[in-house]
């Protein structure tokens, strides 16, 4: 028999599966809490019993993705010793992550900035926590002498993850997805890791 919670777990997660679909095909304003219903084959009411609205489940479901990101993230870059080699690790995975599922990719990069409650109103803890991995490296790097001390850990880890996410929304709005995001996650890399590290790591 199946448990009441584990019927609330499996709705939950089929409105959030639904939605993704729904924003990634017709866009944040332009979808509907209907079409949402219906693809996650639920009945519209139900829909509110989850969730307070359409930029709710926005945010529910960047929340979750992102929780996986950072679990993924962590477990990752920890397979690495070399600090400079966790950087480029994170780059290659935060790109190569949009391939594995275009319509969250589309989400991440362009839907969410389409919701004002998001961009204005929604602390973003989830995306704070993502980011002090990179500055996490970044300052480690600076007390084992690799990386130049004069450097903001905060807003180099910004100004790193704020270059791949750029290359990551060029590649979401280009229908021929020319741009390759292996390769542009090693140029980033590089150019940040030749700027950031001690001259002496260099020679």
């Amino acid at each position: 028999m199946v448990s009441s919670s584990t019927k609330t777990e499996d709705k939950h997660k089929r409105i959030l599966q639904a939605a993704t679909k729904v924003f990634a095909h017709n866009g944040f304003y332009n979808s509907k809490i209907s079409e949402i219903a219906k693809e996650a084959g639920v009945a519209d009411g139900t829909i509110y019993l989850y969730f307070k609205n359409k930029d709710d489940i926005l945010i529910s479901l960047f929340e979750e993705e992102m929780g996986k990101a950072i679990a993924n993230m962590k477990k990752e870059i920890g397979k690495e010793k070399n600090l400079l080699e966790k950087l480029k690790r994170f780059a290659i995975i935060q790109l190569n992550s949009k391939k594995d599922n275009p319509d969250l990719a589309a989400i991440m990069e362009v839907e969410l900035r389409q919701s004002s409650k998001f961009m204005k109103e929604y602390v973003n803890i989830k995306f704070i926590e993502y980011l002090k991995i990179l500055s996490s490296i970044i300052r480690e790097g600076q007390e084992e002498g690799i990386i130049r001390k004069d450097v903001d850990p905060t807003i180099l880890g910004r100004a790193f993850w704020g270059a791949l996410d750029e290359v990551a929304r060029f590649w979401v709005l280009s229908p021929k997805k020319r741009v390759s995001l292996s390769t542009s996650a090693k140029l980033i890399s590089d150019i940040f890791i030749k700027g950031m590290v001690e001259q002496a790591v260099i020679t």
